[in-house]
């Protein structure tokens, strides 16, 4: 897809949007953990990477290895360190003794599994969050091929926002939502292809991106952390249409997600919910 400057339409009116809700207070060492834990992880990884092959077949079995080894070290990890706590992982057997548990940590092994079989990319992510008593409490992000890590436990300081130009929105690299295109014409923004949720969603915390807006869905556990540092960063957080996000829900799946600067979640939500009206079909993301 070709991604080009777009024109401004200044006519759409903003929504109401609500301010995110405050992370959950926990314990000075949970938040210690997920960081050590997204580290370690992504340490893991990085290694597993690098004894990897060129062939197709070798990058589809660097892939799986990834996912589960990973995986395993997580739940392997917070059975010992925390064993009275439950466990939501992308590659793990779903357990519904999380749902009404007052501490559920939501782990995404590697996101972006697709970028990190691709060698020269960097834009891959692993995420770790607790969840206490259905609110988000603690997250951390680490972008292992960039030596990076974001958590709650030093919450990320936001930069000034580079006003000179128009402002810039992240999207998926190979789908982007047809809504957030169209929203991005509404708001006149650029747009910022790139891999993984985690990647995107620290690309707007890290300064160099003003807003990511997913109308497509996804799962808790590829927001739960990143919304988790992004709200310690000070900035907004909901859906696409304003409204709070969930967690711990029985069925994880996340139909929608907003990160952006606080100034700019109005109009990027009235920008996108336009946009999703005009899709075949109307209604909400």
């Amino acid at each position: 897809m070709k991604f080009r400057r777009l024109k401004v339409d200044r006519t759409t009116r903003q929504s109401e949007t609500r301010d995110s809700l405050p992370l959950r207070p926990a314990p000075t060492d949970d938040h210690a953990l997920a960081r050590d834990l997204a580290v370690r992880a992504g340490e893991l990884l990085v290694a597993l990477r690098s004894k990897a092959g060129s062939s197709a077949g070798e990058r589809w079995t660097l892939r799986d290895d990834g996912d589960m080894g990973s995986h395993h070290f997580l739940v392997d990890e917070l059975r010992v360190a925390r064993p009275e706590d439950r466990v939501l992982s992308e590659e793990g057997a779903e357990d519904l003794r999380r749902i009404g548990a007052g501490r559920v940590w939501i782990v995404d092994p590697l996101d972006g599994t697709r970028e990190f079989g691709e060698i020269d990319r960097t834009d891959w992510a692993v995420h770790v969050a607790l969840v206490i008593d259905d609110h988000l409490a603690v997250g951390a992000v680490s972008l292992p091929a960039q030596g990076l890590v974001f958590s709650t436990l030093e919450p990320p300081v936001l930069p000034p926002r580079d006003t000179s130009g128009p402002p810039r929105m992240v999207v998926s690299r190979s789908r982007p939502h047809p809504a957030t295109i169209l929203a991005a014409e509404t708001l006149g923004a650029d747009l910022v292809p790139m891999g993984s949720a985690g990647a995107k969603a620290m690309a707007v915390v890290r300064g160099d991106v003003d807003a990511y807006a997913h109308a497509g869905g996804q799962y808790e556990w590829d927001s739960a952390a990143p919304a988790a540092v992004a709200i310690a960063a000070g900035l907004h957080v909901s859906g696409v249409d304003g409204t709070e996000l969930e967690w711990n829900k029985a069925d994880p799946w996340q139909p929608h997600l907003l990160i952006c600067r606080e100034e700019l979640a109005a109009p990027v939500v009235a920008a996108v919910q336009a946009a999703i009206r005009r899709q075949p079909g109307g209604g909400r993301a």
